[in-house]
């Protein structure tokens, strides 16, 4: 399933290197670097695990279950494009996908069901991230920690992670969203939902480089994203104060 989750012109970038502040890019990088590796790996190992437990073994059999991040990482979805469309874009633009977790349907129990709650694994493994990064945040202020790198790393576990959740749940197949809409749709519907799969990658990312996803789905989900974690954090942070 690709999440992130997670996603290049090279004429272009040789040209716009040199206005990049190279020490700024080096930084940003070492800042979101364990964040982004720990949302990855525990997104797809979710999808894996989840499916698992549900009757498929097929991602457990290819070591798909696991926090060792390689057997997630796509080289040119996880690792090239990202980095090409940040030089290219002077980081105003990213994108990128993981190795998509492999599951069969025919083997889960209750396939229609079973796919849906698969699906929700991913963005519900970041959810739960953001609201860890989030409470060592709050840990870090309260033992007056004044380290930046750190309390800037932890700020970035939740917005990267805030993002794959809401990015994620965008109901469209083959995104973890479309993959539970289905699941929850009456068969007829949920048939002609699940045929967009095979482009539907194409219309996302189209919609992406438009601003549609940005200014109607991430925005707002990620603003109920923050709050819903605020919410949870808030009785735990006001017995710090």
């Amino acid at each position: 399933m690709p999440t992130n989750s997670s996603a290049r012109v090279v004429a272009s970038c040789s040209e716009r290197i040199g206005s990049v502040d190279i020490a700024s890019l080096i930084q940003t990088v070492s800042v979101f670097a364990l964040p982004v590796v720990f949302a990855i790996t525990l997104h797809e190992a979710a999808h894996a695990f989840v499916a698992n437990k549900l009757g498929d073994p097929t991602a457990a059999l290819l070591g798909r279950v696991t926090l060792n991040p390689w057997p997630h990482i796509d080289l040119v979805g996880t690792v090239l494009m990202p980095l090409l469309l940040y030089f290219a874009t002077q980081g105003q633009f990213l994108f990128g996908y993981a190795k998509p977790v492999p599951v069969d349907w025919r083997n889960l129990k209750h396939p229609k069901r079973d796919m849906a709650w698969v699906a929700l694994a991913g963005p519900g493994s970041n959810w739960v991230q953001a609201l860890a990064w989030a409470l060592v945040l709050n840990a870090l202020v309260f033992f007056k920690v004044e380290e930046a790198f750190w309390l800037d790393m932890c700020q970035a576990g939740v917005l990267v992670n805030a993002v794959m959740f809401a990015f994620n749940l965008f109901p469209l197949p083959p995104l973890d969203g479309g993959r539970i809409l289905v699941g929850l749709l009456p068969w007829r519907a949920a048939m002609w939902v699940s045929r967009v799969e095979p482009f539907g990658f194409y219309v996302v990312l189209a919609l992406v480089m438009l601003g549609v996803v940005s200014e109607w789905w991430l925005k707002p989900l990620m603003s109920l994203t923050i709050k819903s974690l605020e919410w949870v954090l808030w009785p735990l942070i006001g017995s710090f104060h």
